[in-house]
């Protein structure tokens, strides 16, 4: 991930470090050198180019880059400065500064209040939600928390059957209508058995049609008042880019997001809609979605997601909630 933001940012930096100590610095006082303003613009510029090329929207490219800036001006450096390790180490802060602004704790919502705890999916066709539902109710059923599936996209007489399948394979219950049904009597129904059964959460699956779809809106909105969730995830393919931010930004406005899942995240080259979905909406990256196999889910981390973003170890994977 950001393999040509690195390339393009850190060969402008060794060009700098090529360079004597005199070309690149200037004299502050008897105690010490610091970096010229004029070679940093430099690296901001070509840092601001390949953020834009990784797919980060504008604001959160110029924030970084101006985050980046403020670390750096002034920087007192002699002779053994290496300018790719501190131009890399800024940058790295300025990345988790950004991932780390908001968090969410699923298992301290859902113990904050008695069950059924109700969970409602948003965003398009194809950008893994019913495999992301999925995923989340393995994880939860391995903490032993019980689930009911909703399969509340019945304008796809497949999406019924996909969500149908990952019930019968996962051994949990499905509430499903008739292809065309109302949705929103779907999330009901759902809702009232695991009142009535006593199991812990809801997680109600809904169409995606293009967000820009009014009557899809007003669908989602209707959903939301009748199941009332007590938390809304918006799940995005990582590989839209800027198109995801938008998608977020659009169903943030009909109904309110809580939290993003990433779908796809292992296959992501650019990295941009992690951060710029974090930034624009002010909604956390809740999990990240990284392979096809149930136990490919992760709670989403910072430290994780930047050392993928600059090529390090991946972290270990977090195993609560």
């Amino acid at each position: 991930m950001f393999k040509g933001l690195r390339e393009r940012l850190f060969s402008v930096s060794s060009e700098a470090k090529a360079k004597k100590i005199e070309d690149i610095s200037e004299v502050v006082d008897e105690s010490g050198r610091r970096l010229k303003e004029g070679v940093l613009d430099d690296l901001l510029h070509e840092l601001e180019i390949g953020l834009l090329e990784a797919d980060v929207a504008l604001p959160v490219a110029e924030e970084l880059s101006k985050n980046l800036k403020s670390a750096l001006l002034g920087k007192r450096i002699d002779k053994s400065f290496d300018i790719d390790e501190a131009v890399k180490l800024a940058l790295r802060v300025a990345v988790k500064d950004v991932l780390t602004e908001k968090s969410l704790s699923l298992t301290e919502k859902i113990k904050s209040k008695p069950p059924p705890f109700v969970i409602m999916f948003v965003g398009i066709n194809g950008g893994g939600k019913t495999t992301a539902i999925a995923k989340l109710a393995y994880r939860m059923q391995k903490r032993g928390l019980s689930c009911v599936l909703a399969a509340g996209d019945t304008f796809r007489a497949g999406a019924i059957e996909q969500l149908t399948l990952h019930a019968e394979k996962l051994g949990c219950k499905i509430i499903k209508h008739q292809e065309g049904g109302d949705p929103a009597a779907v999330a009901f129904d759902a809702v009232e058995h695991a009142k009535a059964r006593k199991k812990d959460v809801v997680l109600v699956d809904t169409a995606g049609r293009m967000q820009t779809n009014t009557n899809l809106m007003d669908e989602m909105k209707k959903i939301r008042r009748v199941a009332k969730p007590d938390l809304v995830f918006f799940v995005g393919d990582a590989l839209a880019g800027s198109d995801a931010v938008e998608q977020a930004k659009r169903f943030d406005a009909a109904v309110g997001i809580d939290g993003v899942i990433l779908t796809k995240i292992d296959a992501d080259a650019k990295g941009g809609a992690a951060l710029s979905i974090t930034k624009t909406i002010g909604k956390p990256i809740a999990y990240v979605s990284i392979g096809q196999e149930y136990e490919e889910f992760r709670k989403f981390d910072a430290d994780w997601m930047v050392a993928r973003i600059f090529g390090d170890p991946q972290a270990k994977d977090t195993k609560d909630l």
